[in-house]
């Protein structure tokens, strides 16, 4: 039996290819779980489609964009479950369950959701339960995939790991939620050459042979929690489709090329997200939505403006607006650079900078090695998935686009080894590289 695998990229996204797979009845159409490899959770909605908009195909694929098209399709009615595995550089979204609706919102007939995460009320996408109508329940588990520690050669032959390869142990077999099992958790300890984030390692000669014993003890915990946990969730659905997008294993944040540092730090405070209180009351969640609602119109309106003319006149009156004095500076150093600034560019780079960054972390060829056997192990002790789908995403520079091919070589070799006969369909523009 083949493995049908789709290789796509940003431009041509995933989604027409699943819905081929639901007509042709590879995949059912309900109860779907989606395995989801990536440094980006894609979770987005977009703000102003109606929600109807996902019983028409044709028009639901030109409304969509790649980091929002997961929940359309769960709206749909075809995605019961989605699992985030991401690396210990995007932290988007809470580790851990998230049991939410996700439904049409009765005042503005738009897809909105009942998870309070600052992923999604930093675009405004909440709203209370008695607001939605056709509600459909998601299960997403978000969980963080470190590389081993382990040495590539030594963990396939099953020697015991060196001493120079335990740095970290003995800090990490003091976590009590590593020790718990915790399956919100890594899948495995930091790979050798990764610092923590205070820049200390052991020395070697302080890993001892219990500090290896507890790595052990610790790493079969975590991988063996992990994999129970996505094998319980993957029971409950009725085929799950498997989609890695290669910048899970290298990515970049192509904004911080396209600004300077000033600018860039310019836009994250224009665009700047205030997080809510944990204990906020339902009152308080509106209120925190709407004014971000008003604040993303706002900037929205003002950069719509400015791309008809980007007079001083112009810039001094939406400046005068609260929070949007940065306005001012951001647009001069903008036209010292350029005589025509992209203004909608600049737009959509700043609905990235509200509570977070965009992740940024452009791997070693040791820290990509690490990452695919993580995913090796992972997927050998999980049963095939009925699809397999990967994005190249080099074409709008998320994945380096000179790591890219060496990766995508990467991850086919190890599905050809776990699933053997293998169906490519290599969907590209004519300007992408070859496979």
């Amino acid at each position: 039996m083949f493995i049908y695998i789709y290789i796509y990229t940003h431009i041509y996204m995933v989604l027409p290819f699943i819905y081929r797979a639901i007509g042709s009845k590879h995949l059912p159409a309900r109860n779907i779980t989606f395995v989801h490899f990536d440094s980006h959770p894609d979770l987005l909605i977009p703000v102003n489609m109606p929600a109807d908009t996902v019983f028409d195909k044709e028009a639901l694929f030109g409304e969509l964009s790649i980091e929002n098209w997961i929940m359309p399709v769960v709206y749909a009615g075809h995605f019961s479950h989605v699992i985030w595995l991401h690396p210990s550089w995007a932290q988007q979204i809470k580790e851990g369950k998230h049991c939410f609706l996700v439904g049409k919102d009765t005042s503005t007939t738009t897809i909105r959701l009942t998870s309070t995460d600052h992923y999604f009320l930093s675009d405004g996408l909440y709203v209370s339960e008695d607001q939605l109508e056709n509600p459909k329940p998601l299960e997403l588990d978000v969980i963080l995939v470190n590389p081993s520690q382990l040495d590539i050669n030594q963990e396939e032959t099953g020697a015991v790991p060196s001493a120079k390869r335990l740095k970290l142990v003995a800090e990490e077999s003091q976590s009590t939620s590593l020790m718990n099992c915790s399956t919100s958790e890594a899948l495995c300890p930091k790979a050798e050459g990764m610092e923590k984030d205070t820049g200390s390692q052991l020395a070697p000669q302080t890993c001892t042979a219990s500090a290896i014993s507890n790595y052990s003890e610790i790493q079969d915990c975590q991988t063996r929690a992990s994999v129970r946990e996505i094998l319980q969730i993957l029971k409950k659905g009725d085929a799950f489709v498997l989609d890695i997008d290669l910048d899970f294993f290298s990515v970049k944040n192509p904004f911080k090329e396209m600004f300077s540092q000033e600018e860039y730090k310019l836009l994250q405070e224009l665009y700047s997200f205030k997080k809510p209180d944990a204990d906020l009351t339902e009152e308080g969640l509106v209120d925190c939505v709407e004014g971000r609602i008003h604040q993303l119109e706002d900037l929205e309106a003002a950069f719509a403006d400015l791309c008809d003319g980007d007079e001083e006149e112009t810039v001094q009156r939406w400046a005068s607006n609260p929070g949007m004095r940065s306005l001012i500076p951001l647009v001069q150093s903008l036209k010292n650079r350029t005589e025509t600034p992209d203004y909608e560019m600049v737009h959509q780079a700043g609905l990235t900078c509200d509570y977070s960054e965009l992740p940024h972390h452009i791997s070693t060829e040791q820290e990509i090695e690490c990452l695919i056997q993580s995913l090796k192990y992972l997927l050998k002790n999980l049963p095939k998935p009925t699809l397999v789908t990967i994005a190249r995403s080099s074409l709008d520079d998320y994945c380096p686009s000179e790591q890219v091919d060496t990766i995508q070589e990467k991850v086919l070799n190890v599905l050809h080894t776990l699933y053997g006969n293998l169906d490519i369909h290599l969907e590209y523009s004519a300007n992408s590289p070859p496979a």
